[in-house]
Order: structure tokens, then sequence, then C-alpha cells
């Protein structure tokens, strides 16, 4: 920034604080507003802070998002709720969706229906993150109707400026999902994109899931959300019982395996690995990949749910989950032989209480053209790479000890991309919320 742009900005800051200085809410939010695009977080919460217990809504939802992630003050997950509570009995929806994001976690909420209302009451208010999440979630549906509103609902995102809503919308259009197709606008959306810095998507198709088991009360009418619905672990076929290895197939939709490849894109990093001898990171050329660990900061009600899903096909709970990482790998990149438990020292540096690493699901995020395959050499099982399929084993015996042969690879790409994601499942609680 040069001297002139400088004092501009410090001209500015002066002026919001001599508006903030008489406690008016509206004034405190603003300044706080201001504070948070410097990157000044803990001045920012001190004022949403101040904005928040005068009864300022919008405060109250941005101070509880800064307590939930340790943002400009110490993380304190549950004031967050209280927070979020407060702003949602003041009529502020975006708060509710909040608290439907934190409840589907089911530790500092229940995860229940009220997750649905919460995201319902959203929608309605056009609150893009919750349109998105909608359209995801209608785009599973088999029926037309349910796919009509999908439609609608990434069109209504779009248009309210959320580019992975264009990008969901764009490949729709493209290849005619849920429409007739409409190449044209496709393209249209593909160049405003571009010209905010937004690359396209690798080419990701996928069929529908199998719809959700009938639930108790009766089957999901047309039009209906029903995140529960993300809780039903879908069937897997056992590959090896020694050491277990399971695949899951058609367990994303296309849309929910673009959300994740439109989220990690702007994050992408040469992957790094922990040396098992130091527990250190180690840029080695034991997996070549390029990477994106999901920071919870941008985890929105979308993701989470697919999160849940992943978890629930593993037979675990989100809270049992690492931090979603998203991978990338090119032509001649490669994960060679390795095992997924962790040195002792690296547990004990991160929540000890979680346990190790017990389990391990993979999703392929798009078909690979050639290689990328998941080895496993000991029991000499190979699963290929396809849009929506999910890779589970174990990495602890029945037992409870690390287990040697849970040995395995990501082959080498020979032609064409692979993305994939991964949580890691630990033995306990992982998670916060």
């Amino acid at each position: 920034m040069n001297r002139g742009a400088a004092n501009d900005d410090d001209t500015e800051l002066d002026a919001l604080r001599s508006q903030a200085a008489g406690g008016v809410p509206d004034a405190l939010f603003r300044l706080a507003t201001a504070l948070v695009a410097r990157g000044r977080v803990e001045d920012a919460a001190v004022h949403h802070h101040r904005a928040a217990a005068a009864g300022h809504a919008h405060a109250q939802v941005e101070y509880a998002r800064m307590l939930l992630h340790g943002v400009g003050t110490d993380p304190d997950p549950s004031m967050a709720v209280e927070w979020l509570l407060r702003a949602e009995g003041l009529g502020n929806p975006v708060a509710g969706y909040h608290l439907a994001l934190i409840a589907l976690g089911n530790r500092l909420l229940p995860r229940d229906g009220s997750i649905n209302g919460r995201i319902l009451a959203a929608v309605q208010h056009d609150y893009p993150p919750a349109l998105r999440a909608a359209a995801i979630h209608f785009g599973r549906k088999h029926n037309d109707g349910d796919q009509a509103t999908c439609m609608r609902l990434l069109q209504r995102g779009a248009g309210r400026g959320d580019p992975v809503a264009a990008l969901l919308l764009a490949e729709r259009l493209h290849r005619g999902e849920g429409c007739m197709a409409q190449p044209a606008e496709a393209n249209g959306l593909w160049l405003q994109l571009a010209r905010h810095g937004v690359p396209r998507l690798p080419d990701i198709t996928a069929p529908l899931p199998p719809p959700a088991p009938p639930r108790a009360a009766g089957p999901v009418a047309p039009g209906t959300l029903a995140f529960e619905e993300a809780l039903q672990p879908a069937p897997w076929t056992m590959h090896s019982q020694q050491p277990r290895v399971m695949q899951v197939d058609h367990l994303l939709s296309a849309d929910e395996c673009r959300l994740m490849v439109a989220t990690a894109t702007p994050y992408l990093r040469p992957s790094r690995v922990v040396d098992p001898e130091t527990g250190q990171a180690d840029a080695r050329q034991l997996r070549t990949s390029s990477d994106a660990p999901i920071d919870p900061v941008l985890e929105d009600f979308a993701l989470r749910v697919v999160q849940l899903r992943i978890a629930r096909a593993a037979r675990s709970e989100l809270a049992q989950a690492e931090h979603l990482i998203v991978l990338r790998y090119l032509p001649g990149q490669e994960y060679r032989p390795h095992r997924d438990y962790l040195p002792d020292r690296v547990v004990q540096a991160d929540r000890p209480g979680a346990g190790n690493r017990r389990r391990t699901i993979c999703v392929y995020l798009n078909a690979v053209a050639e290689g990328g395959e998941t080895e496993f050499p000991v029991p000499g099982v190979r699963i290929a790479p396809e849009a929506g399929r999910a890779v589970v084993f174990d990495n602890y015996t029945p037992e409870g000890r690390p287990d040697p042969d849970s040995l395995h690879a990501g082959c080498p790409v020979r032609a064409g991309e692979k993305w994939l994601a991964t949580l890691w499942l630990r033995e306990h609680a992982y998670r916060t919320f």
C-alpha cells in the first residue's frame, strides 16, 4: 500500500472510531467490520463484542464466529452458541444457519429436526450459503421437481454473488443436469467467473446416488429439506478382512464432488507428510501431490453435511474426523506405500484425548483417465477411482493396535488428474463442534 492509500485508510478508520465513540451499536459494528477487512482481528473482536452486548444482532453473529474459531480472541465454542441463540432470538436467520452448522457435529447442540427449520429460514432470507446447501441437497434427489428446485436455488445463489453456486450451476447447464443442456449460458457464467479469477472445475460427472432408505416417520415428500438423510450409512463391499478394506460406491453426488474441488482449489499447495521418526512435516517425495487442508473457518453448512455423510459411511461420527483434506494428483504424481496411523509424539501434541487414526476414508472426486488406483499390497487389493466412490480401511487391528498390514499407496496417475478427499477418523472425538 502506498503512503497516500495508507493515509486514506487511517482517515477512514479515524472517522469510524469517532462515530463509534458514543457506543452506538451500528457504529461499533461498522468499525469492527472495517477492522476485520484490514486484518486487525483482535481490535475487531473487542468492538464486535461491544456492539453484540448492546444488542446488535449482526455483531452477535460475527462475534460468535470469532469465538467459534478463535479469531481475534480465545476460542470459546459454548459461548459462541450463546451469542448465536441471542441473535436468533432477535430474528436473525443467519444466526440460525450457523447454529444448524454447529448442530451437525452433535456436540454443542443436538442434531435434530431444528437443523432443517433453521436452514429453511436462511434459504427464505436468500442467504447464499444456505441456498447452496439446499440446492446440493435437492440435487441428490431423483424427483424431477427436486432437480428443478436445485437449479432455482443455484440460480438464486449465483445471483446473490456466490461463485461456488455459479460454478455448480454452470456445470449443470453445460451437461443438462436437472435441465435442458444450455451450453451458451454455461459459457457466459464461466466467462464472468474467469474475469474474477475463478477457474473452471475439472470434468466431474457421477450418477445420482441411490435414494435414501425410508425413514421411520415415512418417505420424504419432494421439496422437503431432510438433512438427517446424511446420517444413513451407505452400504459397503468388503475387499479384505485383514486388514479391513471396504468400498462404497455412489456415496457422493457430482455436485458434492464439485463443491469440495471448488472449495479446495484456491488453497492448494505442495503436499507434506509427517516424518515417522521425528513427527515433523516433511516435503519428501513420498507424496508428490498438491493438497488443501480445509480450515474450519472455510467450512460452510454444505461442506459439513458432505463430511457428515462421509464419516457415517465409515461408521464414525463427524466429531471424530480430523479436518478435511482435498488432494490433487497430476500425471506422474503418486503417494508411495505408507501407513496412516500417527507416531505417539504426534498424537500427544494434537488433542491426545482423541487417540490415534483408527480408520481412514478417502473419496474420489473424479474419474481418472488412467492410473491413480488405491493399492493395499498385503491383501493384494487395488481400487480404481470413480467420482463419488469411497475407500474405507482400518489402521488398527481389532485388538486395538496399529496394523502394519494397513500399508497402502496412491498409484501414479498416468493420464489426466486425480482429485481425492480424505477424512482421518480418530478413536474418540477430535472436533469441538
